[in-house]
Formats: C-alpha cells, sequence, structure tokens
C-alpha cells in the first residue's frame, strides 16, 4: 500500500482531477451508455473504469483499496496527458471531451 504522504497527494491530485460530483458522475454514465432502445441499469452503465471512479467518490480515504489508488493513479494521469493538447479540431475536441467526462473530468470546467 502507498505510505500516507503519497496517499495524501494522491487524494487531493484526484479530486482536482475529477472534477465532477458522483451524481453528475452516475448521469453522465448512464446517458453516454443509453441508446434509443434502452437505457443500461445505472449500476452497469459506464465503463468499468467509469464505474469504478464513481465508487472512488463515494469512499473515504481510509477505506480504499489497492485497486482503487491504481484506478486513482491512471484517471490522475489520463487527465495531466490531455492538459497538454491543444487545438485540436471542434469533433475531435467532443470525443476527447467525452472520453474524460467518463472518468469524472468535465475539461470545461478547468
Amino acid at each position: 500500500m502507498t505510505d500516507t504522504l503519497e496517499l495524501d497527494a494522491l487524494w487531493e491530485d484526484f479530486h482536482r482531477a475529477v472534477n465532477m460530483t458522483s451524481q453528475e458522475l452516475a448521469a453522465w454514465l448512464r446517458v453516454s451508455d443509453a441508446d434509443e432502445a434502452a437505457e443500461p441499469l445505472p449500476e452497469h452503465a459506464g465503463s468499468p473504469t467509469g464505474q469504478h471512479v464513481l465508487a472512488i467518490l463515494q469512499k473515504r480515504r481510509t477505506d480504499l483499496t489497492d485497486d482503487d489508488i491504481e484506478v486513482m493513479y491512471e484517471v490522475v494521469d489520463a487527465v495531466d496527458a490531455q492538459a497538454d493538447v491543444e487545438n485540436e479540431p471542434e469533433a475531435e475536441e467532443t470525443r476527447r471531451r467525452h472520453q474524460l467526462m467518463t472518468l469524472g473530468h468535465d475539461p470545461l470546467r478547468s
């Protein structure tokens, strides 16, 4: 497991990167996974990573597992990597925004 100082820094970085509330993320996962015929059950909506981020948002820091910590690092790295991308065509920008929102980050809020 991660030491306390490293976990504190990760917790702050994760909550900086994930700028959507758990309610907003849950709603986005349902909408992004819905089609004309059906909407998935809330606990099955979105990607496994999106569902894991949602679960982490509902936990206390002391309840984190090693899997949670791994996902938190992945999310922080993914969001930080996207911050360097500039001047994309609008369609690509929208696609990238939707991918980031699946991780709980809305780049329009940055």
